[in-house]
């Protein structure tokens, strides 16, 4: 089924996006912010492997980490996983769009990260 336009009182037939200029458009950073809970349990050298793991994930695939922010144990709204505390961390970063679920379905295996949220920053 192809679609026609009027344009002038002249049909047209809208042509399609060449796969070069979609690949580019996938190659462009966006601007991301990651919050992170990690597992009171987890020792200082694990929960700095976690950072490094991440910040390598994503450099790793072109992006650039700008910024790490750890907020430090916090308590927790309701327990997760019976825990009733997290220790906080806020990463920000430029990221592929594409990698923004591989890097979710990472954290989601990852048995020492209670909670994630990923979010797109509009500019």
């Amino acid at each position: 089924m192809s679609c026609k336009l009027l344009f002038g009182g002249r049909q047209i037939t809208p042509r399609k996006i060449s796969k070069e200029v979609a690949e580019k458009k996938d190659e462009q950073l966006r601007d991301y912010e990651l919050v992170l809970i990690v597992s009171p349990e987890i020792a200082e050298e694990g929960f700095e492997a976690i950072l490094e793991k991440t910040s390598q994930f994503i450099t790793g695939n072109g992006g650039v980490v700008s910024d790490v922010e750890r907020w430090g144990k916090k308590r927790l709204a309701y327990p997760i996983d019976h825990f009733m505390e997290g220790s906080y961390v806020l990463t920000r970063f430029k990221l592929k769009p594409t990698l923004g679920k591989e890097l979710k379905a990472n954290l989601q295996i990852s048995e020492d990260v209670l909670r994630h949220l990923l979010i797109r920053v509009d500019g």
